[in-house]
């Protein structure tokens, strides 16, 4: 049924477990899968009304969240590996992690998503929102959550 599984990472604890689950999923119904993280495409420093944006540190932070998301999907590489799963990679720069996932669910032919929910609740998850359930509002092909 399920061929091509994306397994979204924040390089989190409970992401970790997220993927470890989707990749034993993916093993039992022969699926393959495609790890996937985005970092934020706009880095500034915000005051009031105000942000600051500098052209250098832009760079820096640029590269450092490369870096940072190559080490997340390094782990789920290994873990694919491990399990014997094949797997394929997707680092994307975007301010909307939800639109950067459920994009590369259908640019890369995924029909599943297997994501960790981190269980804000109350004005926390109103505030901050819940990068999972837009992922479930405009994802037009399964999701798993993992909690």
């Amino acid at each position: 049924m399920f061929k091509h599984i994306l397994l979204p990472t924040d390089g989190s604890e409970l992401s970790t477990k997220a993927v470890k689950a989707g990749i034993a999923f993916a093993k039992s119904v022969g699926a393959n899968v495609t790890g996937v993280h985005a970092f934020p495409a706009t880095l500034a420093i915000y005051y009031g009304e105000l942000a600051w944006v500098d052209e250098q540190l832009q760079q820096q932070m640029r590269e450092a969240s490369e870096s940072e998301g190559n080490k997340y999907l390094d782990d789920v590489q290994a873990a694919a590996k491990s399990a014997e799963v094949e797997f394929r990679r997707v680092l994307v720069e975007s301010d909307s992690p939800w639109k950067a996932i459920v994009d590369t669910a259908q640019s890369k032919g995924c029909d599943l998503i297997v994501m960790a929910a981190h269980g804000r609740r109350g004005m926390a998850a109103l505030v901050l929102g819940s990068e999972t359930n837009k992922v479930l509002t405009h994802s037009k092909i399964p999701v798993l959550v993992y909690r």
